[in-house]
């Protein structure tokens, strides 16, 4: 598990070397934010998806900002922002508004999209309490699932290799006996 998120996340120095980062100063030089153990993988996953469902305009520097603070994977926590861009934008914050308009037991509004911050702003203030609530509840599950995904799928892979060292060793201990 360790190679593939060494594989898919950019260089140590690229991320420490990053101009919106530079404001943390020293702190980027705590090496549990660059460590690739279950706790700061799992740790750093929680942060990024928790993050990527805030309609924060922040969200890189916010999951820098919690990472520092919780001493987890800066890279994977900054890395999984990226789940809300753009094109995804829309279809999470609908999923979200309508989540947050179940639970506050509103009627969804009927949108019609528009180009415009006239729009925007009109459409933001009928809906802005689902939206918000609904963010923070699929902000704070997946995150929560994140969590669990990531702390389950390194204890198989440890129970693999520890299960793969005992059965070598235990070969070698037959060889060795077969040969005296």
């Amino acid at each position: 598990m360790k190679k593939f998120f060494k594989q898919i996340l950019p260089a140590v120095s690229k991320i420490k070397s990053h101009p919106n980062l530079q404001f943390f100063g020293t702190l980027l030089h705590d090496p549990n934010l660059w460590h690739f153990n279950r706790r700061s993988l799992a740790g750093g996953t929680a942060v990024g998806l928790f993050l990527a469902f805030l309609p924060l305009p922040i969200q890189m520097f916010s999951a820098a900002a919690l990472a520092i603070l919780f001493r987890v994977n800066l890279p994977i926590s900054v890395s999984l922002v990226w789940l809300t861009n753009p094109i995804t934008i829309p279809p999470a914050f609908y999923f979200a508004y309508k989540v947050g308009a179940s639970v506050l037991n509103e009627p969804l509004q009927t949108i019609e999209f528009s180009a415009s911050q006239d729009w925007f702003l009109q459409t933001l203030e009928h809906v802005w309490e689902p939206l918000l609530l609904g963010c923070l509840i699929v902000g704070t599950l997946s995150a929560l699932i994140g969590y669990l995904t990531i702390s389950l799928l390194w204890r198989i892979q440890v129970g693999r290799l520890w299960h793969t060292r005992r059965k070598n060793r235990l070969k070698k201990m037959l060889k060795s006996k077969q040969a005296v």
